[in-house]
């Protein structure tokens, strides 16, 4: 594991390392005060916390080479981000769902919906003495979801962990409590690998959570916080949050039966598996296939085909231009999956879309 200023100083870049810290709500995105200052044009987004720290370094260096540009990202979750972005306060908007077809009819307008990027979510626990790699099935993790499963110590547990000292505690179920694409991809998983779930449940960025020990934590990094203060505490975390807060997480049963982390290769088998991604066909949750991490999810971009602002408009084509194709390789180095080059081809082209002369 490197070292969490290590791994800061990877995220941002020595010079902003500091501002990578959890439970931020507003950021700068990677442009320190010098920048700031000196930056003749600022454009603004809202939205998925999933996308925080790929953003906060790919528009870091994007600003290194533009520096009379600025970009400020508030990381409050794609269901804010959603809302921010149909009352056109913001110039982008970023899910990790796409907007449904009612959501985008209450925004009245032309909305184009741009994939950015790849990502996994690790299960992450708290357990005195026990560090990564508990294993879990797909069905564990739903029951314990469903509330079926309430101690670490049960048996369900323990068949799947010979050796393991697992303690006779209770387990804290740790839920987002905004609205959160990152939900939607958990339940879309949940949805998938149990029809009690499915029926009882289903998916969205806002659920009703049946376990009785649920509680809530407002964004990636509000989860991971609930999780590592509290022992008995289970939760879903994208990577890159689980990695800069060394936190142990779980081996996850894929549809195959093997046990997989969430890392680069394995959310990349999964994407493998739908290579027409479309705002309307984009789920990769449990893929078929040996090698498929089965909790993978594509973040999106939300952008106006006509922007309120065509000088403003021209500089977000710009920067999200280069973020689907040449900022793409920034994403491996903060554990994000780079869009395939398919991929970036069709986010491209809708870019292109947008109305800007």
């Amino acid at each position: 594991m490197v070292p969490t200023s290590a791994r800061s100083a990877r995220l941002l870049g020595a010079r902003q390392a500091r501002l990578y810290l959890p439970g931020l709500g507003l950021i700068g995105l990677a442009l320190g005060a010098a920048n700031q200052a000196r930056a003749a044009t600022q454009i603004t987004g809202a939205g998925s916390t999933f996308d925080y720290p790929f953003f906060s370094k790919a528009f870091y260096f994007y600003s290194q080479k533009h520096e009379d540009v600025s970009v400020n990202y508030q990381s409050i979750g794609s269901g804010g981000g959603i809302q921010q972005f149909t009352a056109k306060t913001v110039d982008f908007g970023a899910s990790d769902v796409p907007m449904n077809a009612d959501e985008l009819a209450r925004a009245h307008f032309a909305v184009l919906q741009v994939p950015v990027t790849l990502g996994g979510e690790g299960i992450a626990y708290t357990l005195p003495g026990i560090g990564k790699g508990l294993h879990m099935t797909r069905a564990l993790i739903a029951d314990i979801y469903l509330g079926r499963i309430t101690k670490w110590s049960d048996p369900a547990i323990a068949r799947l962990n010979p050796g393991v000292r697992l303690p006779n505690l209770a387990i804290t179920v740790v839920h987002r409590s905004d609205g959160s694409g990152t939900t939607y991809i958990f339940t879309d998983f949940l949805s998938h690998v149990s029809p009690e779930w499915k029926s009882k449940v289903g998916a969205g960025k806002s659920v009703e959570w049946p376990a009785p020990s649920s509680i809530g934590g407002k964004g990636n990094e509000g989860v991971a916080g609930l999780v590592r203060q509290t022992p008995g505490a289970i939760g879903y975390v994208e990577l890159a949050y689980l990695l800069e807060n060394s936190m142990p997480y779980a081996l996850v049963e894929n549809g195959s039966g093997k046990y997989l982390y969430p890392d680069i290769s394995s959310v990349a088998a999964a994407a493998a598996t739908k290579p027409n991604v479309s705002s309307t066909d984009f789920s990769i949750v449990d893929a078929e296939g040996p090698e498929c991490y089965p909790i993978s999810g594509y973040s999106w971009l939300l952008l106006y085909r006509n922007p309120p602002s065509p000088a403003r408009g021209a500089l977000v084509k710009a920067v999200m231009s280069w973020l689907v194709t040449k900022g793409q390789p920034i994403a491996k180095t903060i554990d994000y999956v780079p869009l395939p080059e398919n991929v970036q081809q069709q986010a491209l082209t809708i870019i292109g879309e947008m109305q800007v002369a």
